[in-house]
């Protein structure tokens, strides 16, 4: 979890942008959620409509940010 902090951090430090950034960005953003959801909330041993929700919801805004920003850089 610390390395992908970590990762994030220092893309921003050396100056990375554009969609391939975002992309890496989302998709560590998605990877730290889901072991905040599956770790911390301790959600790995609960009913599937519970980790359906936490789940769909992650996936839900993770896809929303990227798909937003995309369709911005594109305009």
């Amino acid at each position: 979890m610390m390395l992908l902090t970590l990762s994030s951090y220092a893309m921003g430090e050396f100056g990375h942008s554009g969609s391939i950034a975002v992309v890496i960005l989302v998709i560590t953003a998605y990877t730290k959620g889901i072991f905040i959801i599956r770790d911390f909330m301790e959600l790995k041993g609960v009913s599937f409509l519970w980790r359906a929700i936490m789940y769909g919801w992650l996936s839900m805004v993770c896809l929303a940010i990227a798909i937003l920003y995309l369709i911005g850089a594109s305009i």
